[in-house]
């Protein structure tokens, strides 16, 4: 324990989002569309608590920029939404995946280099089964990891299924093992 730490009584740090969990999603859309037959809705967001400050507001802005100057080259379209909550949610809508990952990549990065990451609350990327089932892989950044989430109606939701999907992922993707953390994100904008 260093000095800080027994000053501020040993309090960890959050984590920050490790690139190369994220980028996880990346590779295992492989075993996604082969072996299970999953294909992506062509949707991403990350959802992260805002803060009425300038510097934060132009960290979104100068995000906004990075993506739009990109899209040219990507083809990546940006819309965004607030929820119930006050969360904003960028969402990102492209047919390469691989673009979708590396916008969600891009405001994370942001939001954490201007020191916000703690404000980070999660990404979502929309996938579905050959059923037409929709099935979010959500991200959680303080955790580090990925839990399935398959809604029903009624804010229902699919145990059954989410386990038997870590168990066909869990090799490609760090998943979050307590699945008292594996949160339901009801009513994403994914579509």
């Amino acid at each position: 324990m260093g000095f800080l730490d027994s000053i501020l009584g040993g309090r960890k740090k959050l984590k920050t989002a490790d690139a190369d969990r994220l980028f996880a999603m990346a590779t295992a859309q492989v075993t996604l569309e082969t072996s299970l037959g999953m294909k992506s809705r062509g949707a991403a967001a990350i959802v992260f608590q805002q803060i009425a400050s300038a510097d934060f507001k132009q960290l979104l802005k100068d995000s906004e920029e990075l993506i739009t100057s990109a899209a040219g080259d990507t083809g990546t379209k940006l819309t965004q939404s607030d929820d119930e909550y006050g969360y904003r949610w960028m969402i990102f809508h492209d047919d390469d995946f691989e673009d979708l990952v590396t916008a969600v990549n891009t405001v994370a990065s942001e939001l954490q280099a201007g020191g916000y990451g703690d404000r980070v609350l999660a990404a979502a990327f929309a996938w579905q089964d050959s059923d037409g089932q929709p099935v979010d892989f959500i991200y959680n950044f303080k955790r580090g990891r990925f839990y399935p989430f398959v809604p029903k109606p009624g804010k229902q939701r699919d145990n059954e299924y989410e386990l038997r999907l870590k168990a066909q992922i869990q090799n490609d993707l760090p998943i979050e093992p307590e699945l008292d953390r594996w949160y339901p994100l009801w009513d994403a904008p994914l579509s």
